[in-house]
């Protein structure tokens, strides 16, 4: 009973798709274990004795349901582990691609921070630039003033 049990079992579990998703394989589980739950409890007020009493042989075969009942917890267990594996496995992943991508932006703010350093010591630079040039047109404008004042002062001074 048991051998053709497993054998119907592996059959059934060839046949199935391959790409049955984790949600719906679950659901069917779930399915399956009602069916073996109502089965159990139908094989379970069978009495087949005398007087109406439960036999041996009744206790064995609600015995028999009890195991495989059994049998598909341990599948939807089975199948809840893998899905919290894959679920942790799909968390690590995003946990490492928000690290990577705030490294990365980390990078990004030190370059910036890098070039905005660079442009206000270009800027400061140029500040200096300008004020010395301003500076030299100052004393520039001033000297040409002061000679043309000094030589105009200086040729009145011939002719008179």
């Amino acid at each position: 009973m048991k051998t053709t049990f497993f054998l119907g079992l592996i059959i059934w579990l060839m046949t199935l798709p391959m790409e049955v998703s984790g949600q719906e394989r679950l659901k069917k589980l779930i399915g399956e274990r009602e069916r073996l739950h109502l089965e159990w409890q139908e094989s379970e007020s069978r009495k087949s004795g005398i007087f109406g009493n439960r036999t041996k042989k009744d206790m064995t075969v609600t015995n028999e349901w009890m195991t495989r009942i059994l049998q598909k917890d341990n599948q939807i267990i089975g199948e809840l582990e893998l899905r919290k594996d894959i679920e942790t496995s799909e968390i690590g992943n995003e946990k490492e691609d928000y690290k990577y991508i705030a490294q990365k932006a980390e990078e990004d703010i030190v370059k910036l921070k890098r070039a905005l350093e660079i442009r206000d010591e270009k800027i400061q630079e140029g500040l200096k630039e300008k004020r010395t040039y301003e500076w030299l047109t100052l004393i520039f404008f001033v000297s040409s003033m002061v000679l043309g004042f000094m030589y105009s002062k200086k040729r009145r001074n011939k002719v008179v």
